[in-house]
């Protein structure tokens, strides 16, 4: 078989995708049946986000689009059978039967009186009742005669108040210390920020990009300040610092360990295997929600973890034994014995030898500078952030995407000794963020790990190198619970 003969074999074999409504038809059938974008979500294990960006005009793809569009043709049968009942006209009722003249109970009257059915005077009765035998004889009563009392009918079934539909429009709420307030109430400082970049530049997209990337700093601090109004704590911008967390030169590095590895499983089986690279989206915004210390750091020595607090511990590291299946929790370190880590990296390393895991020992805990701590801390933040980058996906809106990135990424890299931002000094914060970042990313390559997929690479805190079918395993998409493809390759022959 020639070169030819096998790509036409390949183009034979390859099967055409599901084909899907237009876009707008999507959000109309989904809209018809009342149904919320996280209903649909959760019934396809994506984001709301995801179905907002297919009703925008992106299409999924493998199974996934497979399940959507099973779900669409059964949204559009659905929705054309209920239209199909409610066009037909409701069924004629019944004329009465004639009344029988031989019934047992009907009689003939002396003296006619009036009908009961009609009020005119009839000649028979029926049951004690004056009434007409024949229908067309029971004809309407005059305005000047008594109307027949009708029956009283069945009181009507109490209505309830139907509830709006899950995208009908409403007053979202956000909390606000120990209040709620409505979210109109808060300013949006990123949409005013891309309107005015956008006015200011006539629309030009390049330079309204460029020029909100170099305000980005700034602006998540004042978005900072903004979402801290009316906060159970305050945050400490500039606390004393110990001398672990401080750069040991202009060009220096300090002494936290951030477990940030670039880990290679050391061999395959032999053969022919493709890997796909994930990239995890938005890894520093998810690693905002983090236990942050609030206060000055405190020293401690000899203390068992306290879940209470939070900072940078000395510890001795277990052996780690699973290197080639499982990339090390600590990250590509060479060097032995005791080192200083941060909070996530801690809390890691104790569930892993939690009994629930048994793949290490606990680590021994020599020092500790830490201070009460809560994950709630930047949680608004991240929350702000979170919402505009997926209305930005949602509408296609680059301007922004880039912008939110730039906020969330330059706000972690300058908290520690930065000339870029004077506002906020937490080398602490920086170091535990950027942990819990590769917290995240073991976490999922160990999920990945538990449902079959064989690892090949972890690189740094966004990237993870598998092979199998890993859209069994993580939604395909751009929102922050989910992962896209960054490459594909293929190892062995």
């Amino acid at each position: 078989m020639n070169d030819f003969e096998a790509i036409d074999q390949l183009l034979a074999a390859a099967a055409e995708p599901v084909p899907l409504p237009p876009a707008e038809q999507r959000r109309a059938l989904r809209g018809a049946l009342g149904l919320s974008r996280a209903e649909v979500a959760r019934a396809l294990g994506v984001s709301p986000s995801t179905v907002a960006g297919w009703e925008s005009g992106r299409d999924p793809s493998g199974e996934t689009r497979e399940k959507y569009a099973y779900f669409l043709k059964g949204a559009d049968a659905k929705i054309t059978a209920r239209d199909t009942t409610a066009s037909e006209p409701a069924p004629a009722a019944p004329e009465p039967a004639p009344a029988d003249p031989h019934h047992e109970e009907q009689g003939e009257l002396t003296t006619p009186q009036p009908c009961v059915l009609c009020g005119h005077p009839a000649r028979h009765e029926v049951a004690g009742y004056p009434q007409h035998l024949d229908p067309a004889e029971c004809t309407p009563a005059p305005t000047t005669a008594a109307p027949a009392q009708p029956a009283t009918p069945p009181p009507a079934p109490a209505q309830r108040t139907p509830r709006p539909a899950p995208d009908a429009p409403g007053t979202p709420l956000v909390p606000v210390g120990r209040r709620a307030q409505s979210a109109a109430q808060i300013p949006d400082l990123i949409g005013d920020a891309v309107s005015a970049a956008l006015a200011k530049h006539g629309g030009d997209l390049e330079a309204a990009t460029a020029a909100l990337l170099r305000r980005a700093i700034p602006d998540a601090m004042a978005l900072l300040d903004t979402t801290r109004k009316g906060g159970r704590y305050d945050i400490v911008a500039h606390p004393w610092i110990p001398d672990v967390l401080r750069k040991q030169s202009a060009r220096g590095a300090d002494e936290i360990w951030e477990a940030r590895p670039k880990w290679t499983r050391p061999e395959l089986p032999a053969g022919r295997h493709e890997v796909t690279a994930l990239d995890i989206n938005g890894a520093y915004l998810s690693a905002l929600k983090t236990h942050l210390p609030i206060g000055r750091l405190e020293h401690t020595t000899g203390l068992p973890h306290d879940r209470r607090r939070a900072g940078v511990h000395l510890i001795t590291p277990p052996a780690w034994e699973h290197e080639h299946t499982l990339p090390n929790p600590l990250g590509s370190r060479d060097e032995p014995g005791p080192l200083w880590v941060t909070e996530p990296t801690l809390r890691l390393l104790l569930r892993l030898s939690s009994p629930k895991y048994g793949l290490c020992d606990p680590p021994r805990i020599h020092e500790s500078f830490t201070s009460g701590a809560t994950e709630n801390l930047l949680e608004k933040f991240r929350i702000a952030l979170k919402d505009a980058r997926d209305r930005a996906i949602a509408t296609g809106d680059e301007v922004t995407l880039e912008y939110v990135k730039a906020m969330y990424s330059k706000f972690v890299s300058t908290m520690g000794e930065s000339n870029y931002n004077r506002e906020l000094y937490r080398p602490d914060w920086m170091h535990l963020i950027r942990s819990q970042a590769f917290a995240n990313l073991w976490t999922k390559a160990f999920k990945a790990y538990e449902e079959g997929l064989t690892l090949v690479r972890a690189m740094g805190t966004d990237e993870l190198h598998v092979i199998g079918d890993w859209r069994a395993v993580f939604p395909e998409g751009r929102g922050v619970s989910e992962v896209k493809i960054k490459d594909t390759y293929v190892i062995g022959s």
